[in-house]
């Protein structure tokens, strides 16, 4: 737990540290970011990404439509068109769920 609390003070995120939250390869992020217009991490001097947390949570819309929900790369952009606002919140209660499930689990573990 300690890292996670270390993580929600971050301001930005190299495109590795989002690759590994979502478990995929940081071209495919990249890849992402060229087809996606919610997706626009600040450069460094470097050239390097800065993700912040309203461009991994974008990142996070889209995993979940692609690769959980199987809508293409078209499909899940015009639903981010269109119902962008919806599809946010059903996102929110989703990890909310999630949390709660996990919560749950790890207490039922302790019993």
């Amino acid at each position: 737990m300690p890292y996670k609390e270390k993580i929600i003070e971050k301001k930005y995120f190299s495109i590795g540290e989002v690759a590994d939250m979502l478990g995929v390869a940081t071209s495919l992020i990249r890849f992402w970011e060229t087809e996606f217009d919610n997706i626009k991490p600040k450069k460094n001097r470097k050239g390097n990404r800065q993700f912040t947390k309203e461009d991994i949570e974008n990142v996070k819309l889209i995993f979940h439509l692609v690769k959980e929900k199987g809508y293409t790369l078209q499909g899940a952009k015009d639903l981010l068109k269109n119902d962008s606002e919806t599809l946010n919140d059903k996102m929110d209660m989703i990890s909310n769920l999630k949390d709660i499930r996990s919560f749950l689990v790890n207490i039922r573990d302790q019993l």
